[in-house]
């Protein structure tokens, strides 16, 4: 079994996201992509998500819903903050030792790798898989890792938050269509922008 997991706040999720994890599942043939929304990153403490855990889970749910291979993990969001990838990892670990563990990150993580809390642990445990826009990183000694080009999506949470905010057009195609329509939803429910609650 090789299953990767995806962490992220997913805040919210959006087709980037998605075309990176089947990228991911067609090229390195993975069994499972799990995708976990983080409760707080180590290196954003402080900051809130936009939209609630339970409405981040939901909308991962809606856009993973008809792909075979994506499972949706609240695992993080039980755990006490900050969101350790290492603690993350070891559950899996523990609970699936006869899986091979891949994890799915960005050009920008990989190059603050070493950053991470328990490192030399965590690759112990992980083989990385690497998306990239064009140019490949540079491999790092001794850790195991796969590069893929995800090709460049210009969906973005961030501007999908603000355009929420603003009450402006989220561009078509940035959202998974059911994710789309659940949004639109909450919207009619209410003459305020779309809340966290």
């Amino acid at each position: 079994m090789k299953t990767c997991l995806f962490g992220g706040s997913f805040d919210p999720v959006h087709a980037g996201h998605l075309t990176i994890a089947a990228t991911a599942q067609q090229y390195c043939e993975l069994d499972e992509v799990v995708f976990l929304p983080a409760a707080c990153s180590p290196f954003k403490q402080g900051n809130t998500t936009f939209f609630s855990d339970q409405q981040r889970l939901h909308m991962l749910h809606l856009a993973t819903a008809d792909l075979p291979w994506a499972r949706v993990s609240g695992l993080d969001l039980q755990l006490p903050p900050p969101s350790w990838s290492w603690r993350l990892a070891e559950h899996w670990h523990q609970q699936h030792p006869e899986a091979d563990l891949y994890w799915l990150m960005g050009t920008d993580q990989w190059e603050q790798l070493h950053r991470w809390a328990r490192y030399d642990y965590l690759c112990e445990l992980l083989h990385f898989i690497v998306y990239h826009r064009d140019t490949p990183p540079q491999p790092r000694p001794g850790v195991r890792s796969t590069f893929i080009c995800a090709g460049l999506h210009p969906a973005s949470s961030s501007a999908i938050r603000q355009a929420l905010q603003q009450h402006t057009e989220i561009p078509a195609g940035w959202l998974p269509p059911a994710v789309d329509e659940w949004m639109m939803q909450l919207n009619h429910l209410s003459t305020t922008p779309i809340s966290p609650d």
